[in-house]
């Protein structure tokens, strides 16, 4: 007697080794539902029709033979991929469900139904094939999803056009691409409640960094309304990025990256004879808003980390927030193709000079740079004019445009984020692509020269012209431990992460004033004074830059305290040493808003900077503002490892009114655990080492400055460009001066500068000296890090020529000992050695 083969199995009974059965779309679902809804992962009710159901429909219909002489028929160039692909879908639309399997799809519906307590229950249709989600082929929206699907007919019609769509031009395109037997591709449809995201919102997210592979952050897109367009890119969402590792500690938000998108559009549920969804404008509300609140951010973000955990692999889900019950749902999860799949210990560095305008800007996919001719196309069916190896230049893509994305040197569309269709797809194809640009498709022309640059960070370009473009192999492979540590010189956040294969030892400077310039553009006593401000022109532009801030301040401190988390981020939990700002007067006056606030000097290089700011009427209120930054990133973050390094302090009485202002500002030097640094820049700060190691954890020689102001030569002449050498013997004398006092006195000393980076020689004269570290541009890590192995391993570490009034003071200090603890008449045999 012949067993009954299911049609259709429910989620909780699936697992993730189910695909041969349900595709890997359901067997996902059902291995979440059965294992992870325990651990607070919420997942639609649902099941899903099996590959047999699939096989049983074609085989009752006649259509194996069918497809199988449409597809020899295209093989064999008798036909189209267009001819082959219309006839398929016609003759399964045509088909019917055997009677048995139409049942059993009809009264799981009821019972799903009965389960949500609704009469008519909307679902969302979901395609899962057999052959998806698998780790070099990510099959991305390659067969449809109907949404808001009511009644059983419709639902049977909604399963018939999933079983069609799996031979949709894109799809039979991508398996001859992939190497897939078409006939051995089954397709399983997946049967969900569904979430009134409508209401709410939705979006995707990442256990990983998309574009570096940084493996300690989430990232999560979110748009208001279902969640079709953020996967299909028509739709410019906000994005979220949030560190993993602190995501344990309930107190803290570790929170390090929102930016807003545009929002521009909506799906929602349809009413009428209009179908089941429709697009409609977001109000004006809704575009200056984020879609998610904190706590939702941090609930998907711990998601995302349990579901990573259990699959044992970085993964790519949707999730959906209801907004009747403001619960959150992840919808989909598969594992994730591209980074988790490149080579290690390769790292590619690209650097570009002479380069045009800018022409346009939007989200950096990849991390290349490539030139090319523009080609703008419209519509998907006007693809058939592109050039091959053109930049493709488009309003967004979906499956059907693959095709020639696959014969297209880069990729820029005006819509879609991080994880969109255009995003996810010129990933898997290894191609720079520039996406949510806005306007590329009105501002480049056909056959316009351009260079596409996706190497400077999360923000991607579009120079008029052909650029100079170095590409540069970092091998990883076999980097030499060192005992003095290699540190990164970073000051743009939105680039950190993608050094973090470097086997750095923390962050050596980050520069404050270079976020606040970039990513800030406004001073901070015009947020401070903004009521007061004369200057009509700088309000205007900073109520535009501050919208959405009701305290203008806050503005300032959160993206900066966002900015600084990345780059804590990028390198915890070590040291990352954040410079507080160390603008000159000029260059404070630039800033938005900057002018009233900042005195006209003829030498702002030694005029008002650094630490005579912070404690000054003029500006000490904008420096609160810093140490509400640092104080955030350190306390409600949980980013501990942040030092915090005081610039061009000229003695020690204004090292102490610094400190008292940073006190007084919840910034403490040693409450938890805080580390002050201050900058040796100076000849005050040598001649005073031991005075200022009293008042400071370490000292970071700035070589430039210390150079400058030791020589006497402005480090800018043109004129006097010959005279300014940083292995001068005068400059060498107080770096090895100053490290040989600090270590006396028990701090840390390192120094910050590219002459490690420029002079194998300077790297090597500071390994004889013993500084503790050196921080370094990472493109030059590599080698650095390997000459300071090399001197090391030559036996020229050393502790520091020590000054002779220490050596002194120690042959005192010793000899006091000696007598206290031995009596006169039996002094021991003592041999001084200035090695002990």
């Amino acid at each position: 007697m012949a067993t009954h083969t299911p049609s259709v199995i429910w989620f909780e009974k699936l697992k993730r080794g189910d695909v041969a059965s349900v595709g890997g779309k359901n067997s996902s679902l059902g291995e979440m539902v059965a294992n992870l809804q325990a651990k607070g992962v919420k997942v639609p009710d649902g099941f899903a029709t099996t590959a047999d159901a699939f096989r049983r429909y074609l085989a009752e219909n006649g259509l194996v033979e069918t497809i199988g002489a449409e597809l020899d028929d295209f093989s064999k160039g008798r036909v189209t991929l267009q001819e082959a692909g219309q006839t398929i879908r016609r003759a399964i639309l045509r088909g019917e469900f055997p009677a048995d399997i139409a049942e059993e799809i009809a009264a799981s519906y009821r019972e799903l139904c009965r389960r949500a307590d609704k009469p008519q229950a909307d679902v969302a249709v979901r395609s899962s094939a057999t052959a998806e989600d698998l780790p070099d082929a990510s099959f991305a929206g390659q067969q449809e999803t109907y949404l808001n699907i009511r009644g059983e007919a419709q639902l049977l019609d909604a399963c018939r056009r999933c079983y069609a769509s799996l031979f949709t031009d894109r799809a039979i395109s991508y398996r001859v691409a992939k190497g897939f037997d078409h006939m051995k591709v089954a397709l399983s449809v997946g049967v969900q409640l569904m979430v009134r995201s409508d209401l709410g919102g939705s979006g995707v997210m990442f256990s990983l960094d998309t574009e570096t592979g940084f493996d300690k952050v989430v990232l999560i897109n979110a748009a208001f309304g279902l969640g079709e367009n953020v996967v299909q890119g028509a739709v410019d969402p906000d994005e979220y990025v949030v560190f993993k590792p602190l995501l344990a500690d309930p107190a803290l938000k570790p929170i390090v990256g929102k930016k807003k998108g545009a929002k521009a559009i909506k799906m929602v549920y349809a009413t009428g004879g209009e179908g089941p969804t429709k697009n409609v404008p977001t109000s004006k509300a809704e575009r200056a808003a984020f879609v998610l609140e904190d706590e939702d951010i941090l609930t998907l973000a711990r998601w995302a980390v349990t579901i990573e955990a259990h699959y044992g692999l970085p993964m790519d889900m949707e999730w959906a927030k209801d907004g009747e019950t403001g619960e959150l749902f992840i919808v989909q999860a598969r594992p994730e193709t591209v980074q988790s799949r490149r080579e290690a210990g390769a790292l590619k560095s690209y650097t570009i000079s002479g380069k045009g305008r800018t022409l346009v800007t939007g989200h950096s996919i990849g991390d290349a740079i490539v030139s090319g001719r523009v080609c703008v196309i419209d519509h998907a069916r006007d693809i058939g004019r592109f050039v091959d190896g053109s930049v493709l230049v488009t309003s967004t893509t979906d499956p059907d445009w693959v095709p020639i994305m696959k014969r297209a040197t880069a990729i820029v569309t005006d819509h879609g984020g991080r994880t969109s269709h255009a995003a996810i797809v010129s990933r898997e194809l290894g191609l720079p692509a520039v996406v949510g640009t806005g306007n590329a498709t009105e501002l480049l022309a056909d056959e316009q020269e351009v260079t596409v640059s996706c190497a400077e960070g999360d923000e991607g370009f579009v120079y008029e012209g052909t650029a100079d473009v170095t590409v540069e192999d970092v091998d990883l492979t076999g980097v030499p431990e060192t005992r003095t540590r290699v540190m990164l010189n970073l000051a743009n956040p939105a680039a950190c992460f993608r050094w973090w294969q470097l086997p750095a030892d923390g962050v050596g400077l980050a520069r404050m004033e270079f976020v606040v310039n970039n990513h800030i553009k406004v001073h901070p006593m015009a947020l401070v004074r903004f009521g007061s401000l004369k200057d009509e022109a700088a309000k205007a532009e900073i109520a535009e830059l501050t919208a959405g801030y009701a305290d203008k301040t806050e503005y300032f401190v959160d993206r900066l305290a966002r900015a600084l988390a990345s780059i804590a981020a990028s390198q915890h939990p070590s040291d990352v040493i954040v410079r507080m700002s160390d603008f000159k007067t000029n260059e404070y006056a630039n800033l938005v808003g900057g002018a009233e606030f900042e005195p006209k000097e003829e030498n702002p290089m030694l005029g008002f900077r650094g630490a005579s700011r912070y404690y000054s009427p003029r500006y000490r209120e904008g420096f609160a503002l810093e140490c509400r930054a640092i104080e955030r990133v350190r306390k409600e973050m949980g980013f501990t490892n942040v030092v915090v390094m005081i610039p061009f302090c000229r003695s020690t009485k204004e090292a102490d009114r610094v400190l008292e202002v940073m006190a007084e500002n919840g910034l403490a030097r040693g409450t938890d655990g805080l580390k002050v640094y201050v900058m040796c820049e100076i000849p005050s700060n040598v001649i005073l080492a031991k005075e200022f190691a009293k008042r400071f954890d370490g000292f970071s020689i700035g070589s430039n400055d210390l150079t400058q102001l030791t020589l006497g030569v402005d480090r800018d002449s043109g004129e006097l460009a010959d005279l300014f050498d940083e292995q001068d013997e005068a400059v060498k004398w107080m770096i090895r001066n100053v490290i040989a006092a600090a270590h006396e006195a028990g701090a840390k000393v390192g120094l910050c500068g590219q002459a490690p980076s420029d002079h194998p020689e300077f790297a090597e004269f500071l390994v004889e000296c013993g500084i503790d570290s050196m921080s370094v541009s990472p493109d030059s890590f590599v080698e650095v890090k390997r000459r300071v192995a090399k001197a090391e391993a030559d036996g020229r570490r050393g502790a520091g020529t020590v000054p002779e009034e220490v050596l002194k003071h120690r042959e005192e200090m010793l000899d006091e000992a000696i007598e206290e603890s031995f009596p006169a008449s039996d002094p021991p045999a003592v041999h001084w050695d200035e090695r002990v």
